[in-house]
């Protein structure tokens, strides 16, 4: 259950950055309250997976995730460009996340 939570907590924050983009400095009010909001569960379900996965464990895993879903939404919906050094740096973030999760003990929790 505390993976369930994880993912619950990396698209919270996904939805947040996002949201903060489109927010415009909090100048926007929908996309503002949907940032905060984001947050909020982000950091809450974060705790509640704290309790069955490490810190560490889990922190690697919502930052990498976290990082390659955000740049790959900041492409689509902002159109922001990604040169080809920044896709060989999102793979090795991938790369690393799936180490974890296939290699690691620490991640069983």
């Amino acid at each position: 259950m505390s993976y369930c939570f994880l993912a619950i907590a990396i698209i919270s924050e996904i939805i947040a950055t996002t949201a903060l983009k489109s927010s415009v400095g909090f100048t926007r009010l929908g996309p503002s309250i949907l940032t905060v909001v984001g947050y909020a569960c982000a950091f809450y379900f974060l705790s509640l997976t704290l309790n069955a996965v490490p810190t560490g464990i889990a922190y690697a895993l919502w930052s990498g995730v976290g990082i390659v879903l955000i740049s790959l939404l900041g492409w689509l919906i902002h159109g922001q460009v990604l040169d080809l050094p920044a896709l060989v740096g999102i793979g090795f973030i991938l790369a690393g996340v799936l180490i974890i999760n296939v290699f690691s003990a620490s991640a069983a929790g």
